[in-house]
């Protein structure tokens, strides 16, 4: 019963994103394009948030390792939302690119 709340409640462990990358995760960076053009982590894919329903076709699989981030957090957890809505069953919020860009180099 404390799993499911804390599931309800959006408490989880916390990731180790380093790790997640090193066995194969993708970072989706859902900040509009301009934005992304103004930096942002190395590798990752910009699919802005309102994009991002009509492109859930080009990943991978609903199984693949999925790291969302944006400027301040706000819309990588819609987009997390969004893609566990739709089935995606590893996807985690990254929060800002920029914190996310020091937790993984």
């Amino acid at each position: 019963m404390l799993e499911t709340l804390k599931k309800l409640f959006g408490i989880a462990p916390k990731a180790d994103f380093a790790e997640l990358l090193k066995q194969g995760a993708m970072i989706i960076d859902v900040r509009t394009k301009g934005e992304y053009a103004g930096g942002h982590i190395r590798g990752s894919v910009n699919i802005p948030l309102d994009k991002l329903v009509g492109s859930i076709g080009k990943l991978k699989g609903k199984n693949q390792v999925i790291i969302t981030c944006c400027a301040s957090g706000s819309r990588s957890a819609t987009a997390k939302g969004v893609l566990t809505s739709r089935g995606f069953s590893n996807v985690h919020n990254g929060g800002s690119w920029f914190s996310l860009d020091r937790k993984i180099n």
